[in-house]
């Protein structure tokens, strides 16, 4: 901690310190030679247009500005001189000053929309007003706003890799035009464009990593195959539980606690392969957002992150075909318009089918996934859009005739989108979502599944109010189906009956409201509420026990025991059996120093209301969700953050630094030796405790150049402590802090891209993190005979350090080639100096020898990897 308090401290006092300058101007300094002496002291640029003369001299007085900062500078100079100055990032503009008659005029609005030339929506693009020397950029949808005075303006849309786009638009009421950019990448001479990677110092959202498909897919991946869960990985604050497993971790947090969102909809099942492979087809997705803190009210449900993924938009005009053929994995999409300029659908598939190849080996044991995305968006006016995204997925896996199982997820969501007017718009979503797992164990003839089933609404309003105050509101709500378990024989000689374990159902509600406010050109503030609200229901009865206590303690042997059910109450269907509500506020605030470098600082409550039951570091596929009831609370967050971002060099380099606490009311520990699969009274086994983590995030990024990528670091640590009850009762790990599984000390990856020419560019991923926290076997007794392990308190130990580099090479054989049938390889190598990272330590006895055992589980060494992607 004490490291931590150092880095904050050096942090800020870093951003105290201001640029100062010395500048003499007269009736003999010309413009040219006012540029030079501003370019010499500082790493400001001009920007101008050819109405402004650079040989002429603009200054009517003689004044020597010492040791003034810049900004206090040019606002000293509008005040005299006949030219107007603005600074924007690190460009000084350059333009005429606007004539008195201009002024009191009614502003028009000039809006419309960017897109690529396979007709995805740019975001971040910049569109730029020559005349006036001002613009925008367009938001995620990549539509852009302006208010102008009536006239002709050259429009002027920029973003990297793309050509630049120039029009001549007359504004004479409002108007609206699209524009549509081809790749290559070239810039106007005169204007600067301000590059859209870099930080934005003034939005007050922190703790939120973006990563477009572009960076997804220069991150190296097992078998040469794009992972957007991956890819995350690579982010400050973000872990795994290890090779080969699913879900992940974020600043502390279990897996269960990150809520994962496909175009607004739940997906409970991130991965394929028990985590081989994400559920997400890169083929399928745009991008992707991670929110880690200073989380907006619209988001709930969670309290350690949020990854909102974004299917691509399809095209409007033209069929298109594109895929990827690998070692183990094949994919293919499909777009195309359903009738131009109205509506478009979008079909993605990905299937696995090395299980072929073992049939081929007389290997009888099989594993193979499949999935299906879908997106279609219809407009039905100006204002009025529809639009439905579907995903489909499943894996099978079956060792030899004796084991088999089948899981994934299913969900769908139907958008409404209406604009009222220029300042409201809303959104009305209604969806479905479920995540089922099937077991059947041939030898011992039965099948056991489960699932959980989502049923939701919401419905969520935009309003700009002002330019400097913006609302969102909306409600939300879902209802929840919960089947922990069925048991039925699969054959009449099975020794299994019928058992139906009890079956969960409950609802959730929330209403939100957050205001995006411009308190002064320095200060922005978000602050928002959210209240939600959360029913456990029947029908289902619940058990009761003396003392209303599910678990006791046995002082006799010092350990937690099942309770004994007293009675039980039965709840009809729809009654309520438990009702929770909390106030969730939010609030985060921004103050630029100047154009590239701010402060800010966030703070978010949020409540949790269901849980995964789970005592492994990774969720298994057939972890069982369960909600909050008579014994499980909800979980509380309250968490806390502050940090410091710079942008350098006209944005080429950007530099974010966080520190975080997070503090969590009511997360589930488990007493030892807890059984939690197929146990119907699961309340016997869990106790409630708390959980914190805090540490330091930094992301060092380059921006630009043939070279990009970054380098991200977390300092930290995750500790849990469920305290005994009473005196008498020692807890869990003697009632201390103890690390909780999800804690990582040091996580630092390194991330490199090259475009060494048109054909070929290279690819680097460096990953190193601290070993999980685990229980070793501190010593050993003999019980009849046998010698069994005695573990020290838990997760007292780590496994060791977690390292690994991966490379990938990409080879474009035609670069230039923008018709037809276009094709690109990517060669990739997972770990390349083969570590054998361990997975898992066990303890055991030889069975020839004896002795007592520490085997160790490594899961993967070197992979190499080929895919071989087209379209046209």
């Amino acid at each position: 901690m004490k490291h931590i308090i150092s880095a904050c401290f050096f942090l800020f006092s870093c951003c105290m310190f201001s640029q100062n300058i010395t500048v003499t101007v007269d009736k003999t300094v010309t413009l040219k030679e006012f540029f030079k002496q501003i370019e010499n002291q500082t790493d400001f640029k001009f920007a101008f247009t050819d109405q402004v003369n650079t040989s002429q001299k603009y200054f009517n007085q003689k004044n020597t500005y010492k040791n003034i900062e810049i900004k206090e500078l040019i606002n000293e100079l509008n005040k005299n001189a006949t030219i107007q100055f603005s600074i924007v990032g690190n460009n000084i503009f350059v333009k005429q000053k606007a004539s008195k008659t201009n002024t009191g005029r009614i502003k028009k609005k000039l809006t419309g929309q960017v897109l690529d030339d396979n007709n995805q929506t740019v975001i971040g693009a910049n569109v730029f007003i020559k005349e006036l020397q001002t613009g925008a950029t367009t938001d995620k949808n990549g539509i852009f706003s302006i208010e102008l005075d009536k006239g002709t303006y050259t429009v002027v849309v920029s973003y990297v890799g793309f050509k630049n786009k120039e029009k001549q638009v007359t504004v004479s009421d409002d108007e609206k035009i699209n524009f549509k950019m081809e790749s290559d990448s070239q810039q106007l001479e005169q204007v600067i464009i301000t590059n859209t990677k870099a930080v934005d110092v003034r939005n007050t959202q922190m703790s939120v990593n973006k990563l477009t498909m572009e960076e997804i897919k220069r991150i190296p991946a097992a078998m040469g195959e794009p992972d957007p869960l991956k890819s995350i990985l690579t982010l400050p604050g973000v872990t795994n539980a290890g090779e080969l497993s699913s879900g992940f971790n974020v600043r502390g947090g279990a897996a269960d606690q990150n809520l994962i969102l496909l175009d607004g909809a739940p997906v409970y099942g991130d991965s394929h392969m028990f985590g081989f492979f994400s559920v997400f087809n890169a083929d399928a997705i745009s991008g992707l957002e991670l929110y880690k803190g200073g989380i907006p009210s619209k988001f709930g449900g969670r309290v350690s992150s949020v990854l909102d993924v974004s299917q691509q938009t399809g095209d409007f005009e033209n069929y298109k075909v594109n895929g990827g053929i690998g070692l183990i994995s094949s994919r293919l999409l499909v777009q195309g318009p359903i009738q131009k300029e109205k509506g478009y659908f979008l079909i993605a598939g990905r299937a696995s089918y090395a299980h072929l190849f073992l049939k081929l080996s007389d290997n009888s044991n099989s594993a193979m996934f499949y999935d299906i995305n879908a997106k279609l968006n219809y407009r039905l006016s100006a204002n009025n859009t529809i639009a439905f995204s579907g995903y489909l997925g499943n894996d099978v896996f079956d060792i030899s005739d004796r084991f088999g199982s089948t899981y994934g997820n299913t969900m769908g969501i139907l958008n409404w989108k209406h604009k009222f007017s220029d300042k409201i718009n809303t959104n009305l979503a209604v969806f479905y979502s479920d995540y089922k797992f099937n077991l059947e164990i041939s030898t011992e003839n039965f099948e056991w599944n489960n699932t959980i089933k989502t049923y939701g609404l919401k419905y969520g309003w935009n309003h700009a109010v002002t330019e400097k105050l913006k609302l969102n509101y909306g409600i939300d709500g879902q209802y929840y189906d919960f089947n922990p378990g069925t048991v039925q024989p699969t054959s009449s000689d099975s020794q299994f009956n019928y058992k139906q374990f009890d079956k969960k159902y409950a609802f959730e509600s929330s209403v939100y409201l957050d205001f995006e406010h411009q308190l002064t050109e320095k200060l922005n503030l978000r602050y928002g509420l959210r209240y939600s609200m959360f029913y456990r229901l029947g029908g289902e009865t619940i058990n009761t026990y003396e003392n209303g206590q599910a678990v006791v303690y046995n002082p006799l042997y010092n350990i937690y025991e099942e309770g004994t059910p007293n009675g039980s109450i039965s709840y009809k269907s729809g009654a309520t059996i438990s009702k929770f509500d909390n106030l969730e506020p939010r609030a985060a605030l921004s103050y630029a120093f100047n154009d590239n470098t701010s402060v800010k600082a966030s703070y978010n409550r949020m409540a949790q209301y269901i849980h995964i039951l789970s005592n492994t570091q990774s969720p298994l596929p057939m972890s069982i969700w369960t909600p909050s009831g008579p014994f499980t609370k909800p979980q509380l967050l309250d968490q806390y953050a502050v940090g410091y971002f710079k942008n350098f060099k006209d944005g080429d380099y950007s530099l974010e630094t966080e520190l975080f606490y997070k503090n969590i009311q009511n997360r589930i520990d488990y007493i030892d030796g807890a059984d939690i699969l197929a146990n119907n009274n699961i309340e016997q086994v869990i106790l409630n405790g708390k959980a914190r983590s805090y540490g330091l995030e930094l992301l060092l990024r380059k921006n630009t150049g043939d070279f990009t990528g970054w380098v991200s670091y977390t300092l930290s640590r995750a500790e849990q402590k469920t305290p005994g009850r009473t005196a008498a009762e020692p807890g869990v790990a003697n009632g201390d802090w103890y690390l909780s599984g999800y804690d990582k000390m040091h996580n630092l990856n390194i991330v490199g891209s090259y475009e060494y020419n048109k054909k070929w560019s290279f690819n680097a991923n460096f990953s190193l993190q601290s070993g999980q926290p685990v229980t070793y076997a501190n010593g050993y007794y003999e019980f009849g005979g046998i010698n069994i392990p005695n573990f020290s308190l838990r997760n007292e130990n780590r496994l060791p350090l977690f390292h690994h580099l991966d490379l990938a090479a990409t080879y474009t054989p035609k670069p230039d080639k923008k018709k037809g049938w276009q094709s690109y390889w990517v060669f990739s190598i997972y770990n390349v100096y083969n570590r054998k990272n361990a997975a898992s330590m066990t303890f055991a006895t030889n069975e020839d020898t004896g002795a007592n055992e520490t085997r160790r589980l490594s899961i993967f060494g070197i992979v190499p990897g080929i895919s071989y992607n087209f379209k046209f």
